[in-house]
This record gives C-alpha cells, sequence and structure tokens, in this order.
C-alpha cells in the first residue's frame, strides 16, 4: 500500500507531466498542503522527490519552480525512450513473454481496441486509454527483466510531454495508428522476432515524436 507521501507524488507528477503546473511557476509547501488538504510533512517529502527526479527546482528560502523544459529537451527524451523501448521489445522477444505478461497485453490491446472502434474518443475515454497506453509499455519494459532498463525509461519519461502518459487526442487518426503499432509490436514478440518487435517500437516511439513537434505549440497553447 503506498503512502500518502507516494501518492501525492504521484498526483503532482501527473500534474507536471499535463501541465496543471506550469514552467517557471513557483509552489510553495503550504499553500499546496491547504489545496490538498494535507499537513506539511507529505507535500516536503513528495516535493523532495519531484526534485530529485529533475522535475522541479528546490530554490533554498524561496520554495520550488516547475523547471521548464525546451522542445529539443523534450526531442532528445524521445529519442532515448525510442532506444530504451526498443531495447526492452528486442530482450521481451528474446526471453519470451510469461503467460501472465502476454495475456495482459492482449487485454490491453483488446480494451484499446474496444474504445477506439467507436470511431472517435469522448472525454470519458480518455484516462482510460491513458492508462491502457501506460500499462501496455510498463508491461513491455518489465518482460525484458533489465533492472537498469526498467530505470532509465522511467526517467526519460518523467520529461513532461515525452510521457507515455500525454496522448493527443484530437488526433484520432494518430491514436488508430498508434494502435495498430502496439498490435503489431505485440505480435512480433509473441512470435519471438526480435529485429523486427525493436524496429516496431523504435518507429512508434520517434513517430510519436514527431506529431508531438508539430503540434508542440498547440499542445503548450492549451495548458497555459
Amino acid at each position: 500500500m503506498q503512502t500518502l507521501s507516494q501518492n501525492l507524488t504521484e498526483t503532482l507528477r501527473d500534474w507536471l507531466l499535463h501541465g496543471r503546473l506550469k514552467p517557471g511557476e513557483r509552489i510553495e509547501e503550504v499553500p499546496l498542503a491547504l489545496t490538498m488538504g494535507v499537513s506539511r510533512t507529505p507535500v516536503r517529502a513528495a516535493l523532495a522527490t519531484l526534485a530529485s527526479e529533475g522535475l522541479i527546482d528546490h530554490q533554498p528560502k524561496r520554495g520550488y519552480l516547475v523547471k521548464e523544459f525546451a522542445l529539443a529537451d523534450i526531442l532528445a527524451a524521445y529519442e532515448v525512450r525510442a532506444v530504451l523501448e526498443g531495447l526492452a521489445c528486442r530482450s521481451a522477444a528474446q526471453r519470451g513473454l510469461s503467460g501472465q505478461q502476454l495475456q495482459r497485453l492482449r487485454d490491453c490491446l483488446a480494451d484499446g481496441d474496444r474504445i477506439l472502434s467507436k470511431g472517435g474518443l469522448q472525454p470519458e475515454d480518455h484516462q482510460p486509454y491513458q492508462k491502457i497506453n501506460v500499462a501496455l509499455h510498463n508491461t513491455l519494459i518489465e518482460a525484458a527483466h533489465n533492472p537498469w532498463l526498467d530505470r532509465f525509461a522511467e526517467q526519460a519519461q518523467r520529461i513532461p510531454y515525452a510521457s507515455g502518459r500525454i496522448v493527443l487526442w484530437d488526433e484520432h487518426p494518430v491514436i488508430l495508428r498508434s494502435h495498430g503499432d502496439h498490435h503489431r509490436i505485440v505480435d512480433a514478440i509473441d512470435e519471438r522476432d526480435a529485429a523486427r518487435a525493436e524496429q516496431l517500437m523504435r518507429e512508434h516511439v520517434y513517430y510519436a515524436g514527431v506529431i508531438l513537434k508539430g503540434n508542440f505549440e498547440r499542445l503548450m497553447a492549451r495548458h497555459m
């Protein structure tokens, strides 16, 4: 069971990844504790964790500032994600998936198929599809059985807008292509085709970065 500070850390991390806390914005313990309805202790612990992850900067006697990331930083993180997650898929294909892992991936694919079969995503579909996307990518990384890969992949996903938690909801054809990629990647891994699995995942993440680059200004304006 997660502690209060861990739950708070996840909430704040989600706010940062989705732009609810904007670059350059100051975060202070007392107002945040009041907003969250908790004491300062878990807030202090959560902020320290986020600072160690590089998402916020600690300013002595001034609190914390949300770190600003340039587009170049975000695209660089996508490049790293493509390499790391491609390696994860190669390793997973070489090792083979457990029955539980394969079932989890197939469930993610089926749930995604059901949501996308409507012809367009509704607001109530956003959170479920986001969870599916994150669960699928995390399962593939887990299947590599490489703690270092897991650690570095997680760090790359903590760059705002480079995370698998970010989905461009208005780009339905892009989401359809992305979910089709998921099917092809899982099939390649299940067939133990390591080279194809790696290449497909690299292209999948790289394409997401290209799309984000084209939509970056609109995405940032949405969170202003």
